[in-house]
């Protein structure tokens, strides 16, 4: 397989799987929408890492199967391409991209649908496809300047420049930098506290943030408001207050 899933302590790695630079081919794109979907599914998966091995997170796109398209054929493929992306960011648990080597072009957009990336202290990451002739096509122009703002994103795309791992942080492309070989360590520690966590709560703190994002604020405000009152019918709400006026905060076992 070129995509792995992994299960322990509820947490779900993705782990990509196509030596040498986990090169994004339609067959990887097409697992990685099936593993997506899969973790969404599954009760045992209380959050995902997203995860390259040791080396590399991902280079990019497979360039030369990509040159044997024509237009016809990217058309028809390009959907498939975002799809596959979108279903990770859909994911309604929280997902950590473990970044180590490079992410670029599709690696980059890859670790853009992840809620929290750590990098390596030698990760490079960008969307060098301006140097092929082409744009960012699996989310690059949509998700990087929301998360880093338009004026850094057409910077890193028009000039198709990589980014260190400090750049990165500085600019917001990434949330921690640590040893290369921690990246994983540190990416799993972050996902199986938030395992422990309250699953539905978390779902709704997701939604609410990434719907509200896309929308204007009376719309964000009335999803927050949904889940918001919603989440006072669950056991866990009822647990978190029980503990919080019992033990004091920060001591409650969810379920």
């Amino acid at each position: 397989m070129t995509v792995h899933l992994e299960v322990a302590e509820g947490v779900g790695t993705l782990r990509l799987d196509r030596p040498p630079m986990n090169a994004l081919n339609v067959a990887v794109q097409d697992r990685i929408r099936e593993l997506a979907e899969e973790v969404t599914r599954r009760d045992d998966v209380r959050a995902v890492v997203l995860y390259g091995g040791e080396k590399v997170f991902a280079a990019g796109a497979d360039i030369k199967e990509m040159r044997a398209m024509d237009h016809a054929a990217m058309v028809l493929r390009a959907r498939g391409l975002q799809d596959s992306f979108t279903a990770v960011a859909r994911i309604p648990k929280p997902v950590v991209a473990a970044v180590t080597g490079y992410a670029l072009g599709g690696g980059c957009e890859l670790a853009l649908c992840a809620d929290y990336r750590i990098a390596a202290d030698n990760a490079r990451l960008g969307q060098p496809e301006i140097l092929l002739g082409l744009i960012p096509g699996a989310g690059g122009t949509q998700r990087l300047p929301r998360l880093i703002g338009p004026a850094k994103a057409k910077d890193l795309i028009f000039t198709g420049r990589q980014v260190k791992a400090d750049e990165a942080l500085a600019i917001g492309l990434v949330d921690r930098v640590v040893p290369a070989a921690d990246v994983y360590t540190e990416a799993h520690a972050w996902a199986a506290k938030l395992a422990q966590g309250p699953a539905i709560a978390l779902r709704a703190a997701k939604e609410s943030i990434d719907t509200g994002l896309e929308a204007d604020l009376d719309t964000g405000l009335a999803v927050e408001r949904t889940w918001f009152a919603g989440l006072f019918a669950t056991e866990d709400r009822e647990r978190g207050m029980r503990s919080f006026v019992e033990e004091g905060p920060g001591k409650a076992e969810f379920i």
